[in-house]
């Protein structure tokens, strides 16, 4: 069983930063996919950027290339979402995911994980 964590979540102004934490338990991430999503108040949950089970290749959502960076550490069996040059339509609540048989660009889809974390609220406003 893997326990999820998520951490970092806030409020900021538009054209900011914010980097989420999401720690894991139970279990090593090395090799397994690991999926940030979001979910804004009367929208579906989206993929916002994945990394690959076995080669770590990252996928981001169109919305998100070139302002958020996926990553993660190993050491501290951390992944993390570096998100910059925020925009209002940026506030949701953020999840991450993890599962160890997701493999390519499927990890930007939601239905594949089995582990979620309980996600953090991302505001953008001035």
């Amino acid at each position: 069983q893997v326990h999820l964590v998520e951490s970092g979540g806030g409020v900021v102004q538009p054209g900011g930063s914010l980097r989420l934490s999401c720690a894991a338990s139970g279990s090593r991430l090395n090799s397994y996919a690991i999926g940030w999503f979001r979910q804004a108040p009367g929208k579906e949950r989206e993929g916002v950027s994945c990394i690959s089970a076995l080669d770590g290749s990252t996928y981001y959502a169109d919305f998100v290339k070139g302002r958020f960076t996926i990553s993660r550490d190993f050491a501290k069996n951390t992944a993390y979402l570096q998100m910059n040059s925020l925009k209002p339509e940026d506030t949701a609540v953020y999840s991450c995911a993890t599962d160890p048989v997701i493999y390519g660009s499927s990890c930007l889809q939601s239905t594949h994980y089995d582990y979620w974390g309980s996600g953090t609220q991302v505001t953008v406003s001035s």
